[in-house]
């Protein structure tokens, strides 16, 4: 029973969505379809995956070490799945690529280079998306592979690997904000002025350190907004100093700047051609 893709995405399915029942109809099989497996999985291990003493089902401590083993099985499963496909299908016509404003590489430019001469004839296009929006245009076939800032959990829908080197995020004013003017400000002090935040990382996060904020959709549009004085925000730090044409203060606070990992993610359930895998096998590599 190890050794069946279906059971491990019952159980993989199971332990994200919280019950037999909602992994059952994700999946579209019957709940008792869902709870067999799971009980010949268990057999096998000779241990109890889940406890279901409980309304709801929860993991055992021995269903929490094995959830992650079966995640690598079934990120392996679909790593063969793409390679033989690779391989079987002719070239896509289009790849589209959501990219994060986390990311930025000089290698994934030089990679660029060499993707436009091993595939001259196929149309590229680059989406810029944050967090779960880049999620949601994957699930929805609108993007082929998303550049993400990492999350905890990707749920069982998505495969994901990291992409090698670390970025930084740093907090920037303007040159005219009060903040500017300190040496070195509290985070305490943070609260006492304007946020500019991504409207994305608010709708998904409780993270704030400023009762009063204003949103913006992208990094870029932050910013605009702080170069124009209207508060503080956390920034890429490449993308301050590339387009904040020397007028942006990084503040020198406890903890920051802060290192963020950037990982390619995909659909598991979306058919990749031969551009994409060679794509996601690069970048994996070198970044």
């Amino acid at each position: 029973m190890f050794n069946s893709i279906d059971a491990l995405s019952a159980f993989v399915q199971a332990a994200e969505l919280g019950s037999f029942s909602a992994a059952a109809r994700h999946l579209g099989k019957s709940q008792s379809t869902i709870s067999e497996a799971i009980s010949n999985l268990e057999v096998d291990a000779g241990l109890a995956l889940f406890d279901r003493t409980a309304r709801q089902i929860k993991l055992t401590p021995a269903g929490v070490q094995l959830l992650n083993h079966a995640r690598q099985v079934l990120n392996s499963h679909d790593a063969l799945k793409r390679q033989a496909s690779a391989l079987h299908a002719g070239l896509e016509a289009q790849l589209s690529i959501v990219m994060s404003d986390t990311f930025q590489s000089r290698e994934f430019e030089s990679l660029l280079s060499e993707f436009a001469e091993r595939f001259p004839l196929l149309r590229l296009e680059c989406l810029a998306d944050e967090d779960q929006d880049v999620l949601h245009l994957l699930h929805t076939g609108r993007a082929h592979l998303g550049l993400i800032r990492a999350q905890a959990s990707y749920g069982a829908d998505f495969s994901a690997l990291p992409i090698p080197g670390r970025r930084e995020m740093a907090i920037y004013v303007s040159q005219q904000h009060p903040l500017a003017k300190i040496e070195n400000p509290s985070v305490a002090m943070l609260a006492e002025h304007r946020e500019l935040v991504l409207s994305s990382y608010m709708e998904n996060s409780n993270a704030q350190y400023s009762p009063r904020c204003w949103l913006a959709p992208s990094y870029l549009m932050l910013l605009e907004m702080t170069l124009r004085g209207f508060g503080w925000a956390a920034l890429p730090t490449w993308q301050a100093e590339y387009f904040g044409q020397n007028q942006l203060v990084q503040l020198k606070l406890p903890n920051w700047p802060r290192n963020v990992q950037v990982d390619v993610i995909w659909s598991r359930h979306a058919i990749l051609g031969p551009a994409c895998s060679w794509l996601i096998d690069h970048i994996s590599q070198t970044g």
